[in-house]
């Protein structure tokens, strides 16, 4: 029996982390994220599908293609969060589980970042919990994924 896979986006700037703004993303870089999600997505047995771009129609591809490819989708599309009406659009023709993942809390930032367009087809959001909220996305998907199949 095959392993659910799980596609696991980022958006723009997102590699950067460790470097850009510390005070707020924590010094923790992508790479740490991803490392800690395989070896999370491991022990769940999922099939973990990692990706980055600073690129809105490379997500949107990319989410399109999950239709055929994954079982769920946990994105931070970052910045897109606030502005991207067709990634939503796409997140939503999915028709996958998606939860929604952000380093920062953004409700206590500035008052534009309090908006998600993601966050309106997605079944949960994590905020706040720094790279920590990956792995929490991962034990909220397996059991998605195990209460549905």
């Amino acid at each position: 029996m095959a392993r659910p896979t799980v596609l696991v986006l980022n958006g723009p700037n997102l590699n950067l982390l460790g470097v850009r703004e510390p005070t707020i993303y924590g010094r923790e870089t992508l790479a740490d994220i991803e490392e800690a999600c395989l070896e999370r997505a491991d022990t769940l047995e999922l099939d973990l599908d990692f990706r980055q771009s600073n690129n809105e129609g490379q997500l949107i591809d990319w989410v399109q293609e999950a239709r055929d490819s994954a079982d769920g989708i946990i994105i931070n599309a970052a910045g897109y969060s606030h502005t991207s009406v067709a990634l939503m659009d796409a997140l939503a023709a999915s028709d996958l589980p998606v939860i929604e993942v952000h380093l920062s809390n953004i409700h206590r930032r500035e008052e534009f970042r309090h908006h998600s367009y993601v966050s309106r087809v997605a079944r949960g959001v994590i905020v706040g919990l720094g790279g920590h909220g990956y792995e929490l996305a991962l034990d909220a998907m397996a059991r998605l994924l195990a209460t549905e199949s």
